[in-house]
């Protein structure tokens, strides 16, 4: 093929992809505001396995969510929907990242609980089809993806926004091999996509009083999307004169979040896709390893509640699945609870999860048969929200770490 048809092919394809961010911020424009949980008749929780370690830890989640829930059950209709389909066999079978009757269940859900899923990659034993994960954040228009980590020996209490549905994974299955020497992906920054995640930061640090909003980027090299992404920020500080905010270039901020002197100053931080994927891996490193740390995906009308660590197939392989650690999908669920309203029951938890996993530790997680099985932990966790003394409990090993 001559250069001309080359360049024509390339510009065709381009053309396809620019018609349908177009279609997408035409969707965003009309978006109507958040869904009001109290109003529901039923409350309906997802349950979604994902693959290998997936459903053994997904499971232990979902005893701790029923039995946090059932006096609230009481009062209100709660329904727990198991939704199997998001296996990567099932996934291959219909060659989708989400088959339509499994996002058909997915969308008959208000908030969806979700084990880890394999992705596909160069070399693996399956076709080359896209992220569920990424998949699930754009059907379902989770643009927020926010990821707490806290480590309160070091007085650290982080709260990352990362913008979830466009940058460098908008399109990432959508590149394009323009010839054998040339390959091209692209990123993608909308006003309407930029704004709402740059806001709900900036709500956030209002709403909870941290008054502290940093904003990263790369903005002195990527000047047009990623100088977007700072403009806006600009323009929606001014929304929020009382909160406090500065700008940090990702490479920089990387280095930052390890020194001791400076990382302490971060509260909330708010950054593009890729960023917000990379620095949020490093930070929960930083609190004990990605098992550690929940995630939380908001949308206006759903919301999806993960672990972020994978689906941990050689676990499955070789008969350990069973010793995975469930924190991650246990702090998941906490920050679902927390979200629909439970802030009571999310709290409890939460301090659960601080005594269980890092202060008392009187049952240790190895992966192996070493250690406790995931089921074991959640008894644990379990047993220790029954405790009348749990928050005075909590406090006394908080105030011991910290010094107080």
């Amino acid at each position: 093929m001559d250069r001309e048809s080359i360049i024509a092919r390339a510009k065709e394809h381009f053309s396809k992809l620019i018609e349908e961010q177009f279609e997408r911020i035409e969707m965003m424009k009309k978006q109507e505001n958040f869904i009001d949980y109290d109003k529901l008749d039923t409350l309906v929780i997802g349950i979604v396995g994902g693959d290998g370690i997936g459903p053994y830890i997904t499971a232990q989640a979902q005893r701790i969510l029923e039995f946090l829930l059932q006096d609230k059950a009481k009062q209100k209709n709660i329904e727990f929907k198991i939704i199997d389909g998001l296996t990567i066999e099932n996934r291959v079978k219909h060659n989708k990242a989400i088959p339509d009757d499994v996002l058909e269940q997915l969308k008959q859900c208000h908030v969806i609980l979700k084990g880890p899923t394999t992705t596909p990659r160069a070399g693996d034993p399956w076709p080359n089809i896209e992220s569920a994960n990424v998949a699930m954040r754009k059907e379902l228009d989770l643009f927020a993806n926010v990821r707490p980590v806290k480590i309160p020996q070091e007085g650290i209490n982080w709260t990352f926004f990362r913008e979830n549905t466009e940058g460098a994974y908008a399109l990432g299955s959508k590149g394009i091999h323009v010839n054998e020497d040339l390959a091209i992906d692209f990123t993608v920054t909308t006003y309407e996509g930029s704004y709402r995640i740059i806001k709900a930061a900036f709500d956030y640090a209002r709403k909870t009083g941290v008054n502290k909003v940093t904003v990263v980027t790369k903005a002195n090299v990527v000047k047009t999307t990623d100088g977007k992404f700072l403009d806006i920020a600009r323009e929606v500080a001014m929304e929020y004169p009382e909160v406090e905010w500065d700008d940090w270039y990702i490479d920089i901020m990387t280095a930052k979040l390890l020194d001791p002197k400076r990382r302490n100053q971060f509260k909330v931080v708010v950054l593009p896709n890729l960023y917000g994927d990379i620095l949020t891996d490093e930070a929960a490193e930083l609190q004990g390893g990605v098992g550690t740390a929940g995630s939380a995906n908001i949308g206006k009308r759903y919301a999806m509640f993960e672990a972020i660590h994978g689906s941990a197939p050689r676990m499955v392989e070789e008969g350990r699945a069973q010793y995975a650690d469930p924190s991650s999908i246990i702090r998941a669920a906490g920050m679902l609870l927390e979200h629909v309203g439970y802030t009571v029951e999310a709290k409890k938890l939460d301090m659960a999860l601080d005594i269980c996993g890092t202060y008392e530790k009187k049952l240790i997680i190895t992966g192996r048969d070493t250690g406790a099985t995931s089921a074991q932990f959640a008894d644990y966790i379990m047993e220790t929200l029954t405790d009348g003394n749990l928050e005075k409990r909590w406090l006394s090993y908080t105030n011991s770490q910290t010094g107080n």
